[in-house]
């Protein structure tokens, strides 16, 4: 079993950036395919990024040239890095792991997920 905390969303403007983190603690990390989800009000939860344990990565089209999903196994850290912020980025983003070593681009493949955090960007 894992455990998963996110930090870093926040308010910020059209065009600015910000960037998530994820720490796990419990099984080791690097046994774990992650993912980045994200749930804007009214919408379903969907694929931001997904990172396998060895770093192969996968972008969801929207997010593709402004988001960077990385993972720091050592550390037990996911980030996601978010450039060129737009007003549709606006959602509660999720940390999601799953067992295995492989990524996955959709909610249940997913076995574990954090509490998420607010990204608010202004128009």
């Amino acid at each position: 079993q894992v455990q998963l905390v996110e930090s870093g969303g926040g308010l910020v403007q059209a065009g600015g950036s910000l960037r998530l983190s994820c720490v796990a603690s419990g099984r080791a990390f690097n046994s774990y395919g992650m993912g980045w989800f994200r749930q804007a009000p009214g919408k379903e939860r969907e694929v931001v990024a997904a990172i396998s344990w060895r770093g192969t990565t996968y972008y969801a089209d929207s997010v593709k040239g402004r988001f960077t999903i990385s993972r720091d196994n050592a550390k037990n850290t996911l980030t996601l890095q978010m450039n060129s912020l737009k007003p549709e980025d606006t959602a509660v983003y999720y940390c999601a792991a799953r067992e295995g070593l492989r990524f996955g681009v959709r909610v249940e493949e997913y076995n574990y997920w954090g509490q998420g955090t607010q990204v608010t960007v202004s128009s």
